[in-house]
């Protein structure tokens, strides 16, 4: 694939985002719209229209409205582009134009410093009144460098005159400076300064008009800073920029930065700088070095490359160009928004937070607000319980933080025959003992069928990720093998890997270069080593000096116990558990709610500083959202209880971003020995959903395999027609079609009509599209499965998965009765979960015979797999209910199941019923139903006599 360099083109979006930042306000609204097609022919439910949206988008002068567009992304631009129009600013002109680049710089230079350019918002124009407000021999100057940095399109064409700009901004001057002799009459320069002023003076009325004062409030504006220092040997200081109502903010800075005017004053760009707490009117100022100041003045003033001084890494590092010498980071400028001069102060910890953003876990982190708490988790669950930033909008974070081209998403559809029939070497059913199975997890695999051949998996996506550098040299390809049903998953899951990777290298900085690949490789990322390296150079030097804070640090020994957790080397005490136990504890999958505190303690306990507190803070229990030792803490509370530990200290940065006075505690760190100090308590627990708890032990899940197990079932038989009671969204029905069979009718009953409807698409599309299917008709009915209707009867296989623990207990009695008396098919496949395998699915401890009376009472409070069942059986009870079924209506029945083994304690996770009729009864002996009448509705009905127009629909 090869990778072409593109010019910047600004989507009207961005420029309005330039322009007004937060002050644009976007509402979308979906327009319904009802359609007369539903998507699937024969279907009888009615169907909502294609979703259509429109954007208003209200600036702080006027509102408009988008036009109506099938995307919410499309309506956004649209309203955009109208706003553009309204400003009279038409976004096809925002790019460089197609002439020669110094020829238009010359005019972009000359039009800057015209009386319109004066008077219009403008972040340049801001600088030019500001300059008009100097005194003495300073009045009107404008430093060279302004015009570089608070420019696009300026910026812009130097990129073009010189590409090295986008990392080295001084280079900018040069393409400037060698202008300005072409604009006589226009500007001129100052002797012995990089300055530009215009050459005849603005009329009064225009300065009048330009709302320029000579004297405002005799009140300064006080604006806080940092200052970086090149050396990383030196700390990060706070200081205070006193600006004067009627001063240059600029003179102010150069004084901070020991030069003598303004001019001498190099500005970063800002749009790396806007992570964390920090404005996107953040940016790093430098002072340029005697030498190339007199470079520049020089006659050709032609500086290729010029390396003055000390690199500043860390000031580098976070701007993505070189900058050498001490820099102070400041919020403060002129924006689109206002003619006023913008500040907001910049303090350390605003420092930290920015430097914390750039690991992907402490973006996550910092997305969460709960640095000290949080942990990017492991794998992606559901977009429901997903809590923070998402793992595409992180990576894209990541590389744009950087200085990386944006990622690359590449999604695969999977043919439905090809996922159905994927390698046997992903076909790997991971059951094992029920120590094992607590700490397995897998996701994306087939079940190891005996033909080879695997079933019902419903997933059809995968997804590549590619990263490239600026340069579009490739450095990361992750191509995972998995497979999901959902594209959004398909993507997410894929960028996680990459942001598990990238952290975990975060992490160890100094990891060699085998095992860099190797850690790569392990998660299907493909790794171009040099590459990476050369872009990441900066980080090991940065994040090292701030890890050493912590190197040596131990718990301190007054708070040393018998250890229970480790975390990455570090020492945790046995979590202190107080309340009484409520019974509702939480299980893998679990949503737990919690409030915590984290102080930062002396040894001795002499001194204790609140670092980070949250009153409500949610996380999934099972795949890392929090630090381990948190997760295992918690995971031995019930509702209502606390709990308080000791841990040693993370990487410095962190406990500064934390914080509201990182000088403070820095102090402290230095000077003590300290740990942190939790205190948590559980406040609520919520279930998990069947699937999700299921899906996190079985690979395949439990569903997949019982569709399996059906399957195999009826491939074995002769039977020619099928009824699923409670068939739900059609998985056994849409796996059937994907196997030569002998069935010729497939049928299915279920309540939900949007279960039904889902199942009617995939069938119809599925019947319409093969012709080697021996299905000749299908149909799908509304109705319970609990009362008689006599088209569900005389089947020759049914089959009820995972159904009955969905109704009361005396209604799947009465299913039972009525499905082997009066439905009466040949065979009947049921299942239902064994409740005694649920202490290993939630995560529990079989008791034993030397427990104690309390421990054993609590222990036993297992939970229902879903909060929907209204029942579990034990075995003994499944094996009694079924054996009474069978007897009592001349069936046969046969036990089995799915997950685990049913030699082994407690049993198969899913409980299996065969029930097989031992005689054919004569038409005398069949029970009839008095008064029966067909009260199950068909919703969709297929047949083989026409596979592009279905059959009519009965109403």
């Amino acid at each position: 694939m090869e990778i072409g360099v593109k010019k910047t083109v600004f989507s009207p979006k961005a420029i309005i985002h330039q322009k007004f930042a937060n002050k644009a306000c976007y509402t979308v609204e979906e327009v319904k719209e009802e359609s007369a097609k539903n998507g699937c022919p024969g279907l009888a439910i009615p169907h909502k229209g294609p979703s259509l949206f429109r954007c208003r988008l209200e600036l702080p002068e006027f509102t408009v409205v988008s036009d109506i567009c099938r995307k919410k992304k499309d309506a956004e631009q649209s309203a955009a582009d109208l706003a553009l129009k309204k400003l009279g600013n038409n976004p096809a002109d925002e790019n460089p134009s197609e002439k020669d680049p110094c020829d238009a710089l010359i005019d972009r230079i000359k039009y800057l410093f015209t009386d319109e350019f004066l008077s219009s918002l403008h972040p340049l124009s801001g600088h030019l009144r500001a300059a008009l407000q100097r005194k003495g021999g300073l009045y009107g100057l404008i430093p060279a460098s302004v015009i570089a940095a608070c420019d696009t399109k300026t910026s812009n064409l130097c990129k073009l005159l010189n590409p090295e700009v986008e990392s080295k901004p001084f280079l900018a001057l040069s393409s400037i400076m060698r202008a300005i002799p072409r604009l006589s009459g226009s500007v001129v320069t100052s002797k012995g300064q990089l300055s530009i002023q215009k050459q005849n003076p603005y009329p009064t009325e225009i300065i009048e008009s330009s709302d320029i004062q000579q004297s405002g409030s005799p009140e300064n504006i006080l604006v806080k800073a940092i200052q970086i220092p090149a050396s990383l040997d030196e700390t990060i200081q706070p200081v205070t920029l006193d600006i004067s109502s009627s001063g240059y903010y600029l003179d102010v800075i150069a004084q901070k930065l020991g030069v003598t005017d303004a001019s001498r004053v190099l500005l970063s760009r800002y749009d790396m700088m806007t992570i964390g707490k920090a404005s996107s009117d953040t940016r790093l100022y430098f002072a340029a070095s005697e030498s190339l100041v007199m470079e520049l003045l020089s006659d050709h003033g032609n500086v290729k490359d010029f390396h003055v001084g000390l690199l500043n890494a860390r000031a580098n590092y976070f701007c993505g160009q070189e900058i050498y010498g001490d820099a102070i980071m400041a919020s403060v400028g002129y924006t689109w928004r206002s003619k006023e001069l913008f500040h907001e102060d910049v303090s350390l910890q605003s420092y930290y937070r920015m430097l914390v953003s750039k690991i992907p876990s402490g973006n996550y982190k910092l997305s969460r607000e709960a640095i000290l708490a949080a942990e990017l988790p492991s794998v992606f669950t559901t977009k429901t319980n997903w809590r923070g930033s998402f793992p595409r909008e992180i990576l894209c974070t990541f590389c744009r933080q950087h200085q990386l081209s944006e990622p690359i998403f590449s999604t695969t559809s999977i043919p439905l025959k090809a996922s159905c029939k994927l390698p046997r070497s992903q076909k790997k059913l991971k059951v094992t003992e029920a120590a094992e199975l607590a700490t397995e997890y897998t996701n994306g695999e087939s079940l190891n069928a005996g033909d080879g051949e695997s079933v019902g998996l419903e997933s059809s996506f995968r997804c590549t990720v590619k990263v490239f550098s600026k340069g579009k040299d490739l450095i990361i390809e992750c191509s995972p093998k998995e497979i999901y049903k959902k594209q959004t998953d398909a993507i997410q899951s894929a960028s996680l890997k990459v942001l598990s990777w990238l952290n975990a290298y975060f992490k160890d900085l100094g990891m060699p270069l085998e095992k860099l690949n190797c850690s790569a490789a392990a998660l299907d990322i493909s790794l171009s080593s040099e590459n990476f390296l050369k872009e990441f150079a900066l980080c090991q030097s940065l994040h090292n000096v701030q890890q050493s804070w912590c190197q040596g640090s131990k718990l301190p020994e007054s708070k040393r116990t018998n250890m229970e957790y480790t975390l990455s080397g570090q020492d945790v005490c046995l979590p202190n558990i107080e309340g009484s136990y409520s019974g509702v504890c939480s299980s893998n999958g679990s949503l737990l709610c919690i409030s915590y505190s984290v102080s930062l303690v002396t040894e001795g306990g002499h001194t204790k500083e609140l670092i980070e507190s949250k009153d409500e803070f949610e996380f999934e229990i099972g795949n890392g959202t929090v630090v381990s030792t948190l997760e295992g803490v918690v995971t031995q509370m019930s509702v209502g209880q606390c709990a308080h530990f000791n841990m040693n200290l993370p990487p410095q940065e962190f406990i500064l971003a934390a914080v509201d006075d990182p000088a403070r505690i820095r102090s402290l760190l230095s000077s003590e020995v300290c740990c942190l100090e939790y205190h948590v308590t559980l406040l609520r627990v919520t279930e998990p959903p069947e699937e999700r708890m299921e899906q996190a032990l079985f690979s395949p899940p439990l569903s997949k395999q019982r569709v399996e197990y059906a399957v195999q079932h009826i491939k074995k038989s002769s039977a020619t027609t099928l009824v699923d009671f409670g068939c739900g969204s059609g998985s056994l029905l849409d796996s059937l079609l994907d196997y030569p069979t002998s069935l010729e009718k497939i049928v299915g009953a279920d309540l939900s009509k949007k279960s039904l409807s889902r199942a009617a698409k995939i069938l119809h599309a599925k019947l319409s599209a093969k012709s080697d299917t021996g299905i000749k008709s299908a149909i799908l009915y509304d109705g319970s499965i609990t009362e008689f209707d006599p088209q569900l009867c005389g089947f020759d296989i049914g089959t009820c998965l995972e159904v009955i623990e969905h109704m009361e207990e005396e209604q799947a009695c009465l299913f039972g009765d009525i499905a082997l008396s009066f439905f009466r098919p040949k065979v009947l496949i049921v299942s239902t979960p064994n409740y005694e395998y649920n202490v290993i699915l939630q995560g529990s401890s079989p008791t034993t015979q030397e427990e104690d009376p309390e421990e054993k009472r609590q222990s036993q409070s297992c939970k229902f797999r879903n909060h929907d069942h209204k029942f579990e059986w034990t075995r003994e009870q499944f094996n009694h209910w079924a054996s009474g079924l069978a007897k009592r209506h001349h069936y046969s029945v046969e036990f089995s199941g799915v997950g685990g083994s049913g030699d082994v304690e407690p049993g198969f996770a899913s409980q299996i019923a065969v029930f097989k009729q031992e005689s054919l009864l004569d038409e005398d002996d069949l029970p009839t139903q008095e008064n029966s009448s067909e009260h199950c509705k068909v919703i969709w009905e297929w047949n083989c006599d026409d596979r592009s127009v279905p059959s009519s629909t009965r109403n």
